[in-house]
């Protein structure tokens, strides 16, 4: 008979819990409307945006330090090809 009145003050202690505990999660204040939250698409929308920002800018560097290493080794090709008297 001991077991069975445990086992009960266990049920009731289980249903109190899940009574209060979403009351109490749900006070008021706490919550913020939807309306004024930003949504997870217009957050992921943004950090894509400056992403592929960050990734236009990353090329035009690459794209400029590749043109300028190439007349770099165009200027030394045409250098080693040539005799220095010619340059004069």
């Amino acid at each position: 008979m001991s077991s069975r009145c445990y086992l009960q003050t266990a049920v009731l202690l289980l249903m109190l819990q899940l009574v209060c505990v979403p009351a109490a999660a749900e006070e008021p204040g706490t919550v913020i409307p939807a309306e004024s939250r930003p949504c997870v698409d217009c957050h992921a929308f943004e950090f894509m945006q400056r992403a592929l920002q960050d990734l236009k800018k990353t090329a035009f560097n690459l794209d400029a330090r590749t043109e300028m290493l190439v007349l770099r080794a165009e200027r030394r090709a045409l250098c080693d090809c040539m005799p220095t008297s010619s340059l004069r």
